[in-house]
């Protein structure tokens, strides 16, 4: 399953969301959803200590000035990635 999670972590059960993931899903932090991703970030922690594979919109991180202080664990995507994701997985839940 595609998890994406669009909105600051500090706004929504991202705690909740990630005893959910299992080893075949996949994790798309997009929009506000990237904040997510920066580094010594309690929820970055969590969210690469999950089963699931973690991605971040490349553009999105752009916007928002953040390219250079995510996790480098963190795999970066563009759209054509996004696109990929969601052939992949019918099933997807937003956060």
């Amino acid at each position: 399953m595609l998890h994406t999670l669009m909105h600051s972590p500090w706004q929504s059960d991202v705690t909740g969301r990630i005893s959910l993931l299992g080893a075949d899903d996949d994790v798309l932090l997009l929009q506000d959803g990237v904040l997510a991703a920066l580094k010594g970030n309690p929820f970055a922690e969590m969210l690469l200590a999950s089963p699931a594979t973690i991605y971040v919109l490349e553009d999105d991180l752009q916007a928002r000035g953040l390219a250079e202080q995510i996790s480098p664990n963190m795999h970066k995507v563009g759209y054509n990635g996004f696109v990929e994701l969601t052939i992949r997985h019918p099933q997807q839940l937003a956060w």
